[in-house]
């Protein structure tokens, strides 16, 4: 093993283990505070959903029941940036900036709500999917905040994976599961193309503001050795 490869493993851990369980509190706290707010918009929407239009992509893109697993797994990769951080300033920083962006989308969803018009699938032969429907309706569509924080995540992690000198196969990890995430957004039918690319212009833009303004030594060296200490 290469001293190369202990430094950005050893770096990497180390992040972890920083205020790991304020990360864990913070992280869990956050999800609860937003499925709240989610959910109670889903339930009581402002007026009538809008039904998104269905393009020729999902036509091409079928129902795929082995998706829901990745679908899910959008939780544990939002988790990961602040799983990296080295301070909690740093970590105030990011959950500002996917505050933020979260918040803007409930807006949208307030003013202007919107929902997946009907698969005609049985849903009954897919338990699973079926017990997914049940809880996380066909509202709340556009833009799809399934993908806005998959985007939002995987910028946040590719620029730190670049920060700790993690090889390219890591890299490359982190956006085949972004993309996987992306994928299964269609492939279980809670959204439609159109949520998707409203999804995807929302997550670049939201990523790249929160770096706006940001000097560029901060993804060269650790957050502590430029900002004062917690």
């Amino acid at each position: 093993m290469t001293s190369a490869s202990i430094n950005w493993k050893g770096r990497i851990a180390s992040a972890i283990m920083k205020h790991a369980l304020f990360k864990a509190f913070g992280t869990t706290l956050f999800i609860a505070l937003f499925f709240s707010a989610y959910f109670y918009l889903l339930r009581n929407p402002s007026h009538e959903p809008i039904i998104m239009p269905v393009l020729w992509l999902d036509r091409a893109i079928g129902f795929s029941p082995w998706s829901l697993p990745v679908y899910v797994s959008l939780w544990i990769y939002v988790s990961l940036p602040p799983a990296l951080f080295e301070t909690r300033r740093e970590l105030y920083f990011y959950g500002a900036s996917i505050a933020a962006t979260c918040i803007f989308s409930l807006l949208i969803f307030y003013f202007w709500p919107t929902a997946v018009p009907p698969s005609h699938i049985d849903w009954s032969k897919y338990p699973d999917v079926d017990f997914l429907k049940n809880i996380d309706a066909s509202g709340n569509a556009c833009p799809s905040l399934h993908v806005v924080t998959a985007v939002f995540s995987g910028i946040w992690l590719h620029r730190l994976l670049s920060r700790f000198g993690a090889p390219l196969w890591l890299t490359i990890l982190n956006w085949a599961w972004c993309i996987a995430i992306i994928y299964s957004t269609l492939a279980t039918r809670q959204h439609v193309a159109v949520d998707v690319m409203a999804g995807l212009a929302l997550g670049i833009l939201s990523a790249r503001l929160s770096f706006k303004g940001l000097p560029e030594k901060w993804w060269h060296r650790p957050f502590e050795n430029i900002m004062s200490p917690d």
